[in-house]
């Protein structure tokens, strides 16, 4: 073997390490992320709409539960999660701020283990799912990556709002 294809074999078993370790540290740092925000909420705003559009942080939650559980859990750990996605925004009896958080973090680390045992040709695996236009896992588990940091963006301006509101005195 050339000491060009030697090089290109080590490149290769470099990003073998590193892909699942850098996507793996993507989800833990958008959980403590989430984790962080929802902290200063109370139960009540946890589940609060601070407008007449849109989601509570709680809700987000829950839908960033399902969407994990069935895109990475079903379809790629063979878990056998079904999705109710419409309860995920109007669950009408929601659990605790901290059951929802658990739930959540229990997905998270599903999907880090999901990652980790994934061999470098797993990646490229064929890919399908209810809504998802992924063709390969590793495309679907970047898509979901990128899907709770876009949610991380509205939670923040979530509870910005609760805050406000909570300062002002008003709902």
């Amino acid at each position: 073997m050339g000491a060009v294809a030697r090089e290109a074999e080590e490149k290769m078993a470099e990003i073998d390490t590193l892909l699942p370790s850098v996507l793996a540290g993507r989800y833990v740092a958008n959980a403590t992320r989430i984790r962080e925000l929802a902290a200063p909420l109370s139960n009540g705003q946890f589940w609060q709409k601070p407008f007449p559009f849109g989601n509570s942080f709680g809700h987000l939650v829950l839908h960033l539960t399902g969407n994990l559980n069935y895109y990475i859990g079903a379809q790629i750990a063979q878990t056998g999660y079904v999705r109710d996605r419409p309860r995920e925004f109007n669950e009408p009896n929601p659990p605790s701020k901290e059951q929802a958080l658990e739930r959540f973090d229990a997905a998270v680390g599903m999907v880090v283990k999901t990652i980790r045992r994934q061999s470098p040709g797993d990646w490229s695996a064929e890919y399908s799912g209810a809504g998802a236009d992924a063709r390969n896992r590793l495309e679907m588990v970047v898509q979901c990556a990128a899907h709770m940091q876009h949610h991380i963006g509205q939670m923040i301006y979530i509870g910005y709002e609760l805050q406000r509101q909570g300062r002002s005195g008003s709902k």
